[in-house]
């Protein structure tokens, strides 16, 4: 029997070559697992015209003169839609980790962060995918914007970096998880507090006072009040420094923290 020899390669590249594939192994299932796939077009699309519908005439009233729920809407449901959706990457990195796909890995000379980037970087086309659909739903149903070219690139960034900012903590929490239903509890009661304790629904100024100085103080209230004010033409203020001084700092530490517990329980 021929003896299997493994090339050996520079770390870097070694890094990036097993990423790619780890990527598109990710990927593979968003397409590949029907009940994924129908969750990332028809979840965005409920929510969305459920909170326009429910909430809107109560809430309207309250916003600044000329400005429709909907379009103030548009932002936040956008954000908490990405950040649920970064919370696949927990499941799939626990599911790996409890179904022994990693120890097959091990016995291969492969990256050990390559899995991790996989589960990431296909979040990022699933939340993309997902924006997407609630943008064209949006202007069905009346959603009008001022933003021009740029603002939408803009507001591509800030969701970019959202969106691999909370995977890389979703990571975390899928490595410290002891089973998916776990999991599924350690993702809801973090982000859903962050999510509704925001201005991604209702304005901050008429929440009691407690609460609205949590809301106006977290990072999911200023990536949404700055998305929102690129989309509906309004001043960014602070709000879109402050979103990218939280993106970057939650990747500079939950990389790092993730990529180290990875390895730690990988190789017990």
């Amino acid at each position: 029997m021929a003896e299997l020899k493994f090339v050996n390669r520079p770390k870097p590249l070694l890094a990036v070559t097993d990423s790619l594939l780890m990527i598109k192994r990710s990927s593979t299932h968003i397409t590949r697992k029907m009940d994924e796939l129908l969750g990332t077009f028809f979840q965005p699309i409920m929510f969305l015209v459920l909170f326009a519908a429910v909430f809107g005439g109560a809430i309207g009233g309250t916003l600044p003169h000329g400005v429709s729920y909907l379009n103030f809407l548009m932002a936040g449901i956008i954000v908490q839609t990405v950040a649920f959706g970064s919370t696949t990457t927990a499941l799939a990195v626990a599911g790996d980790l409890q179904q022994g796909i990693i120890d097959r890995f091990r016995s291969l000379p492969m990256s050990n962060l390559a899995v991790l980037n996989g589960h990431v970087i296909s979040d990022v086309f699933r939340n993309a995918i997902s924006t997407i659909v609630m943008i064209i739903t949006g202007f069905v149903i009346g959603f009008r914007t001022d933003a021009s070219f740029l603002d939408w690139l803009a507001i591509a960034g800030l969701l970019l970096l959202f969106t691999i900012a909370f995977s890389w903590v979703a990571a975390i929490m899928g490595v410290l998880a002891k089973s998916i239903e776990g999991v599924q509890w350690l993702t809801f009661i973090i982000i859903f507090p962050l999510t509704f304790a925001s201005s991604a629904f209702v304005p901050a100024e008429s929440m009691v006072d407690g609460l609205r100085t949590f809301a106006e103080n977290q990072p999911i209230t200023h990536f949404v009040e700055a998305v929102r004010a690129l989309m509906i033409g309004a001043p960014i203020g602070n709000h879109g420094w402050i979103a990218v001084a939280w993106g970057i700092g939650t990747l500079v530490v939950a990389m790092p923290i993730a990529a180290w517990l990875f390895k730690r329980k990988t190789t017990q």
